[in-house]
């Protein structure tokens, strides 16, 4: 990877084609700082904001493929795509405010295949941003977590140690909002009536999200229920629950700490192995 995309604080180990050319997004650096800059203040002006993150499992679920993590039965949905409100999530994938997406070539097509909008910054930046701590400890006071029910109370738990406060640099997340860890995208009315109960009672003016599919349909709904920043920031939510691969995008460096008092059978991992990731035990 050349200079251009580094992003302070974090490794970069993904060996894509696209981070040794200067050209694939020259302004890099830039745009990252532009980033940092937006989030902080929307978030000092209380504003209500989405940030849709595309990656290639999107299109494949808004094209009605079933493959990958958009396969009938895997975990976005037991149904066929007939039989869910699947318009619904084609429609809420425009109604976005910003949108990102890796920078990878063939992602970026895929991206104008389904989505009508401009792709306003590099997934990477938030995949960097929660690497390097900056999410976390920029907004230690007003940050809160969506996400599959299972990893959210993995995360719940985990910031129970200090040691991993320390390292996220904050004592906890403001909220730890569920959502189905299986076939969210089933009934999409049902899951917006579960997180709209837990959003209006909320303190977060940030929330860092990682939901699957069921975003495309979900994520824009939420506005109605809170004013707050909602940040897709995808797998990287693997991260702060401690099972991400070291592979993924800025990744490189990242400690994944893990605790005893968890059933981590429960978890549901689509991409990896998590037994075969090198992880660090704390608690007793």
């Amino acid at each position: 990877m050349i200079d251009t995309y580094k992003i302070n604080g974090c490794i970069n180990l993904d060996m894509n084609e696209c981070f040794k050319i200067k050209d694939t997004f020259p302004n890099f650096q830039i745009e990252l700082n532009n980033f940092k800059k937006k989030l902080k203040t929307l978030v000092d002006n209380n504003e209500v904001k989405t940030f849709y993150k595309f990656g290639d499992g999107d299109r494949r679920f808004l094209k009605k493929e079933s493959a990958g993590s958009a396969a009938v039965g895997k975990r976005a949905i037991s149904k066929n795509y007939d039989d869910i409100k699947h318009e619904e999530f084609v429609e809420g994938a425009q109604l976005c405010d910003y949108y990102t997406c890796e920078l990878y070539p063939i992602n970026r097509e895929m991206f104008s295949q389904v989505i009508n909008r401009t792709i306003d910054y590099p997934a990477e930046f938030g995949y960097g941003l929660i690497a390097n701590k900056w999410l976390t400890s920029t907004f230690s006071k007003d940050v809160g977590i969506i996400g599959a029910k299972e990893k959210v109370n993995l995360i719940e738990s985990m910031m129970q140690h200090k040691e991993y406060q320390q390292y996220l640099g904050l004592e906890k997340f403001q909220d730890y909002i569920r959502i189905p860890q299986k076939f969210a995208c089933d009934d999409i009315d049902a899951t917006e009536s579960m997180v709209a109960e837990q959003l209006v009672n909320s303190k977060s003016k940030i929330f860092l999200i990682g939901i699957g599919h069921v975003k495309s349909a979900l994520l824009h709904r939420l506005k109605k229920y809170k004013d707050a920043v909602f940040l897709d920031v995808g797998s990287s939510i693997d991260a702060l629950a401690g099972i991400i691969d070291h592979g993924r995008p800025y990744m490189g460096d990242w400690t994944n700490y893990r605790i005893r008092e968890f059933n981590y059978s429960s978890l549901d991992i689509l991409q990896y192995d998590i037994w075969n990731t090198p992880y660090k035990l704390i608690g007793e």
